[in-house]
């Protein structure tokens, strides 16, 4: 081992045995709470939760404060999704997933008739239409108590004012200058005059602040109209970019109903497509029901094997069959009947792991009778939301929009570039998730909450990619079969497996060594998480950020749990 590689495993190491000691006692709150990766945005959605602000008030408030102090994936030039489940009354979800611009095509990545990776993932063609902005306006319009300006200000105050740059911002800052250099505005946005900034400094924003200014005096308008619109054609024009004026007055958001199953008498509620990430976790509770999983052992062999199993087949549905359901058909309800969630496990064997080239083609009824940052709300009234969402790469492209300081995405990533062809996180994915104008690509994002005999549970979710997925069943069933509390339940070493490529991905002392070697004669391939995406040098990263909260069904305290791996989170109630 390197000595590089052997510090950072001493650092993990110790900050995951600060991290057990530390998760036993999560915060608690009577009448509401606020867990976010950044400390100040989670503050600032308490507070508005005093002022007799309703769950989603406080979320929308919590949004724009992120999009200030956790630039790395807090947005307004993204788009994610929203699950909320109000104290009575039905769950509802909002999509304000990006979309492509009007001129997107199936050959816009090609250079010289070759595909670009380049062009795909890392150019002002890989920029979707952003969502933020009028998702969070959707869901407070339908859901929403307090004026629409009162939740914008504190985050144009914050981006005006500036706010104390933390460690962890500081690296962030200084790992991104590279990828930045090539963009003035981005320079100019988020160092001093080129040099970075460090840990305590002031970091002000004011391109952002006025941009913000206009979202909380016009609404939607001052974002997809007017001067920031206008902002967005001429940073498209200036580098080949496709989105338009018109694009972004087209843009809306939608909302939809959940998707939702039971597990061992909890009720799930999730997103919907192109969210994969609900099919994807009730097909996985699904086929883990009837299996004693309790017994099994936190990260024994046994479990391993079977979720492991359990996640290639749903990775395997996710690539065929998933994309946005305003453009193909997804057969959502034969995904999750549980016959075919029988049959997908009739071929595991409890002693050999599947080659997942060996997975039968899925056998499916035609029709019916897809970086990122997490937080979760719950107020006094027992209203709950959880939102996901994200610029798709940390920094996204490390665009930043000239004289509107505000960052955009890559989300156009996410879209099959070519059927065979992975995407920046590894994936396959099939013809259901071909790039067409104003059509939203497949996401992993999963905002789930979960329901005891009728009441909020458990509210969660993460970043990660494809990580999401599995890092949300891994909360659940920790806390439903293992019985950890919140803090255990987030704080427990993560794996992961996606059917392609053939690999458990996992974080550092996940499991002893003796239980990886049983893995391996069982003919599991084990990776250690890098901790830098695609730095052969540094091994032994986490993922995720499992902002969660509990409810006691008991004495129906709020028990929130920030997820350790991310430095600058917390959990903040009343």
């Amino acid at each position: 081992m390197s000595k590089a590689r052997f510090l950072v495993a001493v650092a993990l190491c110790a900050a995951l045995t600060i991290a057990t000691s530390a998760s036993s006692v999560p915060v608690r709150a009577q009448k509401g709470i606020v867990a976010s990766q950044s400390e100040i945005a989670s503050r600032i959605g308490a507070d508005v939760i005093k002022d007799g602000g309703t769950a989603v008030d406080a979320a929308v408030a919590t949004a724009f404060a992120l999009a200030v102090t956790h630039p790395t994936a807090g947005n307004i030039g993204g788009g994610g999704f929203i699950v909320y489940r109000p104290a009575t009354g039905d769950a509802v979800t909002y999509d304000f997933r990006e979309k492509a611009p009007a001129k997107a095509s199936p050959t816009m990545w090609l250079e010289n008739g070759q595909y670009s990776a380049e062009r795909h993932h890392n150019s002002h063609l890989a920029v979707g239409v952003p969502g933020t902005v009028a998702g969070l306006h959707l869901a407070w319009k339908e859901q929403g108590k307090l004026p629409w300006k009162r939740l914008v200000d504190p985050a144009v105050a914050l981006a005006r004012d500036g706010f104390v740059v933390s460690d962890n911002l500081a690296r962030s800052l200084k790992n991104v200058q590279r990828t930045m250099q090539k963009y003035p505005a981005s320079v100019a946005a988020f160092t001093k005059s080129g040099v970075p900034y460090e840990a305590g400094e002031t970091l002000k924003q004011p391109d952002l602040a006025r941009t913000l200014e206009r979202i909380a005096t016009q609404g939607p308008a001052g974002f997809y109209e007017g001067e920031t619109a206008a902002l967005v054609e001429k940073e498209m024009l200036a580098h080949g970019g496709l989105i338009t004026r018109e694009d972004m007055k087209n843009y809306s958001a939608v909302r939809r109903a959940p998707v939702k199953g039971t597990y061992r008498g909890y009720e799930i509620i999730a997103m919907p497509p192109p969210s994969s990430g609900g099919v994807a976790l009730l097909q996985m509770l699904g086929m883990l029901e009837k299996r004693d999983v309790g017994s099994l052992g936190v990260n024994s062999a046994a479990k391993i094997h079977l979720f492991a199993e359990v996640m290639r087949r749903a990775f395997r549905d996710r690539a065929e069959y998933l994309g946005d359901p305003d453009f193909v058909h997804v057969p959502v309800a034969p995904l999750l009947e549980p016959k075919y969630l029988e049959k997908s496990m009739s071929t595991f064997d409890p002693a050999r792991a599947t080659p997942s080239t060996a997975l039968p083609p899925a056998d499916m009824p035609p029709h019916e009778s897809s970086e990122t940052t997490q937080f979760s709300v719950i107020d006094g009234q027992g209203n709950a939301i959880s939102v996901t969402y994200t610029l798709n790469g940390l920094w996204g492209n490390g665009v930043t929009v000239a004289g509107a300081g505000f960052l955009l995405n890559n989300e156009m990533d996410d879209f099959t570039s070519k059927v065979g062809v992975r995407n920046g996180y590894g994936l396959l994915q099939g013809e259901s998730n071909a790039v067409a104008p104003h059509k939203r690509p497949l996401s992993s994002m999963t905002p789930t909450i979960v329901l005891k005999d009728g009441q909020p549970f458990l509210v969660t979710g993460s970043p990660g990619g494809p990580t999401i997925i599995n890092t949300v069943l891994l909360v659940i069933t920790n806390v439903i079969d293992f019985h950890m509390s919140v803090t255990q339940a987030v704080d427990t070493p993560r794996f992961h497996h996606q059917w392609q490529p053939d690999v458990i991905n996992h974080e550092p002392f996940f499991t002893s060594a003796d239980t990886v070697a049983l893995l391996e004669k069982q003919g599991h391939t084990l990776r250690l998480r890098r901790l830098y995406q695609n730095s052969p040098e540094a091994e032994g990263g986490t993922w995720g950020d499992a902002e969660s909260i509990l409810i006691d069904p008991k004495t129906k305290m709020r028990l929130g749990a920030h997820d350790l791996r991310s430095p600058d989170s917390a959990a903040v109630g009343w």
